[in-house]
């Protein structure tokens, strides 16, 4: 038994050889293997907690992968969402790993009380099914700025983390591009808000009891770039518009209203809800490139941030790298949601904390962001369990190599380029005073 786990069971009020009666079962979702179990759980703050054991798994040779989910996803939670993560995530089920996610306890922007649930689950799980052999952090999109909060909170709780497609700039960072997608889309459209409709500061996000819908806004945002329409469709204006924005903030065509989406509505959430109305985002300094570019940057709207909105925030999300478990992160090159850059923000963090040693980032040849290609995600598990019980770092080749010995049982689709290093963010988000 390793230090990490010995200290973990010293710490938790019930063994393994104490654990509560197992729960009833729930069913599982039909991606799930044959003989799986599955289990539906509420901890004492009211999220709901969903377990998946493959057939034959026990605690005491098996492995654990708590996961964290990305988003936020706005309104109650429900365990829904949490069925359906365990469905996405199949994939650890069938490569033998027990499963165990939270819906957290309440919707809306909270890094540290997404970590908390995280954490209780790991719990949770523990009291009902015992402890693990290992116990493995998974944290998905904003789901990965959860876990790498979660690792750095409780790093006694795991013995690896993994990290994929994952929002690590912090929410300092990371959202510096959607309040640029704001500010250069109203400069270009004036539809969000329209010229008849109650103005208010873009990095608020919504006004509280705003209309809008995103059925409305999908229907702005189309009339203005033709965004939804073949190119060949579009109006010159709208060619032209949509070219302005793209060069500017540098996202691709099919995520323009996904961003938008997220630079309302969440922004909504994380200001008036979390912040107290104040604003953490500020774009002075930041020089927009591409077409009509002078008048552009002399045109668009500027904001400086509070800087006790910014301090707030970065205590909730922000992660100073101080973190010694071997981690490794994964990134489609062309993710349209979660930037590639951002894994240079997390090397850059963990390099500062003196803990990038214990950091290897992996990236794929894909387009994708919520899912990446099914064999990809075992070699990644087998490389960081070997890492944890041999202390045999991997490299990427390795991860890369793993991966095609994955392709007989989950599909010939490893995507891995082991030689590939993501640019800074500021190659992508225009460097601002703060």
């Amino acid at each position: 038994m390793n230090v990490l786990r010995s200290l973990r069971l010293a710490a938790l009020p019930l063994l393994a050889a104490a654990a509560h009666a197992t729960p009833p079962d729930a069913p599982c979702p039909a991606t799930l293997p044959r003989g799986a179990h599955c289990h539906l759980l509420q901890d004492a703050e009211g999220a709901w907690v969903w377990v998946a054991l493959p057939a034959g798994w026990t605690h005491d040779d098996g492995v654990l992968v708590v996961h964290a989910h990305g988003g936020p996803t706005l309104g109650p939670p429900a365990p829904k969402r949490g069925e359906e993560d365990l469905q996405r995530w199949a994939v650890m089920v069938k490569a033998g790993y027990a499963w165990v996610g939270s819906t957290y306890r309440r919707g809306g922007y909270g890094v540290r009380s997404a970590a908390e649930d995280t954490e209780r689950a790991r719990a949770l799980f523990i009291e009902h099914f015992g402890a693990p052999r290992h116990t493995v952090l998974h944290g998905q999109s904003w789901g990965g700025n959860v876990a790498a909060k979660a690792a750095e909170l409780f790093p006694r709780s795991w013995d690896g983390v993994l990290l994929t497609s994952g929002v690590l700039g912090g929410g300092t960072r990371s959202y510096d591009a959607r309040l640029d997608l704001r500010v250069v889309y109203q400069y270009v459209c004036k539809n969000h808000p329209l010229p008849d409709e109650p103005q208010y500061p873009l990095w608020q996000g919504l006004p509280s009891g705003s209309p809008l819908t995103r059925a409305e806004l999908a229907r702005r945002v189309d009339a203005c770039t033709g965004v939804r329409q073949p190119a060949e469709a579009r109006s010159a204006r709208q060619r032209a518009n949509l070219a302005v924005i793209l060069a500017a903030v540098k996202i691709p065509e099919r995520s323009l209203i996904a961003h938008l989406d997220w630079a309302t509505w969440l922004f909504q959430d994380l200001v008036q809800e979390r912040l107290g109305g104040r604003n953490p985002f500020g774009n002075d300094g930041a020089h927009y490139s591409g077409p009509e570019e002078a008048a552009l940057n002399a045109g668009v709207l500027r904001y400086r941030a509070d800087p006790q909105a910014v301090a707030q925030l970065a205590e909730d999300s922000d992660l100073g790298g101080r973190v010694t478990l071997p981690t490794l992160t994964l990134h489609a090159v062309d993710d349209p949601t979660a930037i590639v850059e951002l894994e240079s923000v997390y090397r850059e963090t963990r390099e500062r904390a003196g803990t990038a040693d214990r950091l290897v980032q992996v990236f794929s040849d894909e387009h994708e962001h919520s899912y990446l290609s099914d064999p990809q995600y075992p070699a990644l598990m087998s490389a960081l369990l070997a890492w944890i019980e041999r202390d045999a770092k991997p490299t990427p080749q390795r991860v890369a190599e793993l991966c095609r010995g994955y392709e007989a049982a989950y599909g010939k689709a490893c995507k891995l380029l082991p030689d590939y290093r993501p640019a800074p963010l500021s190659a992508r988000v225009p460097p601002r005073d703060h």
